[in-house]
């Protein structure tokens, strides 16, 4: 049993419905496991996993049900509250080559209803070996081929994943080739027969090798496949005659066409015109078993005859296997009796290819359109070149010519199926960085020696609308402080400033315009669509304010549509010494807020403090018949230390009863106010001739022994 892993959540509702409880909770729980378990197999305890009460498992009858479509692949134990195998698990028939293969099934019970979500991950063992597409690789290799030469193999697959798929190739131990394994993109191996030693058609006209793939499992697992390999005839031996000197004896009187001497030479090349030797034979006597031979009219072969009834079929010009490769000769015997008689005999021949064609693209040149910020690995476009010729001589590898763009290698750009053809992408592209840029694919065939030819590919990088307008005047706020003076006699229409602005893309998706979004006077100013120039819309008039502030939006063209914002700090004044601080020009709305806040605090403090004035005054008027001294700490001053002139008295002294009057005296202090407020005789004092005394005859008069009485002011 794997790893297992639980997460459960739950939801609880119950809803009273004819006195019966329905409970739905909704979870998870998750268990880990290889595959090809057999039935009954234990998983896990779900009921112990899930809090259940195992007892009650038959009586709510719990049961697995599959989700969705899918079968039912495991099952539960009532009595233990196992959760066990129910059907055979085949990860490979489930999931293929998917790295993750996960089922979900479904717990549900009843009384109260429950259901639970079950994910079941299974886990792949090393159940399948490699295997070959076919049984036999035949490759056809001349001997005059160099060492070093290379043949790509046809690759093994497993139907296993990760470390349980093919891991690594060996070639059967031989003289004349070793193996050379490589890894595609992907992590997929595959091997390439490498030459290590010449051949020599003379001394094996075949040769046969096994290669065996390997997985990496355990146990590991392995598949072969026999490789073929057919050694083709070059002519690199010489003829030789069969003895070094030939000796001979004739007569002086010998008759013309006598022969003298026969000689005999051997190559042990192939003709390379030997087709196929015919012999004729009929049992007919003297004239009627001379036999003639033919083959029909227009065909690149003809019969020549040779000794006793043998005749050879030779070719009497250039064969093209890619023109035709297979000829059906027709091959008529005739005697030379009489009446004659005739037989016919009908003869294949093929054509063997050689390597005379390289590898030729479908186009003359390709472009690729990518849009910049792609993400690596995916597909740009895709070559094709075609090679008439057999097998490895027709069998076609891609790459990409060794190259830089912009100082870095062109595989840091690109990469290539060296099977399909088909161009990735190694990295995201930028359109800021570079637009265009060209890689040259070279095709080459599996024959010996290779023949090759390439193309140019094109790669153009499609902007996408990935940069903000950068605004370059006025300069963002934090790094200088810039503010236009507009004279006061500006008309409408006059040339205030303008924005200046940028964008990095190109086409619609730096098309900039321009727009004020928020304005101290919204009628004031205007600014250009495209231009970017602020103009005034009318007379500059004197009730306008001296500061004004602009709040610009700059968009872009862009699907979405890309903005940035900067602030104009504008002054109405014909000279910038009119204007007392530049620094409460800038607009910052927080700061205005803050304002609007000052102001209704410093206008409740004057409302609370002209209210606490009123009430003063208030409580003085509702006071005013009563004589009040105020020394600090509100100390009264009795009447027995005033003047007599200014003491209270019906009708005593200087100032009658009816004579309201407020002294304010204040120690420490030689001027103190003295006021009358109101007469109600014609006889006494005028309040303008209020009597004045100096300090030291309040000194005098009050006892004051240190003489600092205030004075008394009208």
């Amino acid at each position: 049993m794997g790893h297992k892993g639980i997460s459960v959540t739950g939801l609880v509702c119950s809803v009273a419905f004819l006195l019966l409880p329905l409970h739905s909770a909704y979870g998870d729980v998750s268990y880990s496991f290889p595959e090809e378990m057999k039935r009954g197999s234990v998983i896990g305890n779900i009921a112990k996993d899930l809090g259940l009460v195992a007892s009650r498992l038959s009586a709510r009858k719990a049961r697995v049900d599959p989700d969705g479509n899918r079968k039912r692949y495991c099952d539960i134990n009532l009595s233990t509250g196992d959760l066990i195998v129910a059907e055979r698990i085949d990860r490979e028939g489930l999931c293929g080559q998917k790295a993750s293969c996960v089922l979900k099934q479904e717990l549900v019970l009843e009384s109260p209803l429950e259901v639970q979500h079950i994910s079941l991950h299974v886990q792949d063992i090393n159940d399948n070996s490699p295997q070959f597409k076919d049984e036999v690789i035949k490759i056809e290799i001349s001997e005059s081929a160099v060492k070093g030469v290379r043949f790509s193999l046809d690759e093994a697959h497993d139907a296993d994943i990760g470390k349980n798929t093919v891991q690594s190739y060996t070639l059967q131990r031989n003289e004349h080739f070793i193996l050379n394994v490589k890894t595609k993109s992907g992590g997929r191996k595959y091997s390439e027969l490498v030459l290590d030693k010449e051949l020599d058609r003379e001394g094996h006209h075949e040769i046969k090798l096994l290669l065996t793939a390997m997985d990496g499992g355990s146990p590991q697992r392995s598949g072969t496949v026999v490789i073929h390999v057919t050694v083709l005839d070059a002519n690199d031996k010489a003829p030789v005659f069969s003895q070094a000197i030939y000796k001979a004896s004739l007569p002086e009187n010998s008759p013309l066409d006598t022969v003298v001497v026969t000689v005999s030479a051997t190559d042990a090349d192939e003709e390379l015109n030997e087709v196929g030797i015919i012999n004729v034979q009929d049992r007919d006597s003297e004239n009627n078993r001379q036999v003639r031979c033919s083959i029909q009219q227009n065909l690149p072969f003809k019969l020549v005859p040779s000794i006793k009834n043998y005749y050879s079929l030779v070719t009497t010009g250039e064969l093209d296997r890619e023109l035709v490769s297979d000829y059906n000769i027709t091959i008529t015997a005739t005697d030379e009796g009489s009446p004659p008689l005739s037989s016919s005999k009908s003869v294949q021949v093929s054509v063997a290819d050689v390597n005379d064609n390289p590898p030729v693209f479908e186009e003359q040149s390709y472009k690729a359109h990518v849009t910049e910020n792609n993400k690596p690995g995916n597909s740009v476009c895709s070559v094709t070149a075609r090679d008439p010729d057999w097998r490895q001589n027709g069998t076609v590898i891609y790459s990409l010519l060794p190259g830089e763009v912009n100082g870095v290698p062109v595989s840091s750009f690109l990469s290539v199926n060296g099977d399909t053809g088909v161009i990735h992408a190694v990295r995201s592209f930028d359109y800021e960085q570079f637009r265009s840029f060209k890689v040259h694919v070279v095709a080459r065939d599996n024959g010996s020696p290779p023949l090759s030819s390439n193309v140019t590919v094109s790669v153009f990088i499609t902007d996408v609308n990935d940069n903000f307008p950068q605004i370059l005047y006025p300069a963002p706020e934090g790094k200088s402080f810039m503010t236009e003076l507009v004279p006061k006699v500006a008309h409408g229409g006059s040339l205030v400033s303008k924005v200046i602005a940028v964008d990095a893309d190109s086409g619609q998706n730096a098309w900039l315009s321009y727009h004020i979004v928020k304005s101290t006077d919204t009628g004031l100013f205007t600014i250009g669509l495209h231009s970017g120039e602020i103009r005034t819309q009318r007379d500059i008039s004197e009730s306008d304010s001296m500061k004004q502030n602009l709040i610009v939006s700059v968009k872009d063209n862009g699907q979405p549509s890309l903005s940035a914002t900067c602030t104009m700090y504008l002054v109405i004044s014909d000279n910038m010494a009119e204007v007392p601080e530049l620094k409460d020009v800038s607009y910052d709305e927080n700061n205005s807020k803050l304002t609007s806040y000052l102001i209704i605090a410093l206008v409740s403090v004057s409302t609370f403090f002209l209210t606490f004035i009123i009430v003063i005054l208030a409580v003085r008027f509702c006071r005013r018949r009563k004589p009040r001294l105020f020394f600090d700490g509100a100390v009264a001053i009795p009447s027995a230390y005033l003047p007599p002139n200014y003491a209270e008295g019906d009708g005593v002294g200087t100032l009658r009863s009816t004579y309201n009057y407020d002294a304010y005296l204040t120690t420490g202090s030689r001027t103190s106010d003295f006021k009358f407020v109101t007469s109600y005789s014609d006889n006494t004092l005028p309040a303008d001739q209020t009597p004045r005394k100096t300090p030291t005859d309040f000194a005098e008069e009050l006892g004051d022994s240190n003489g600092s009485l205030p004075e008394i002011c009208p």
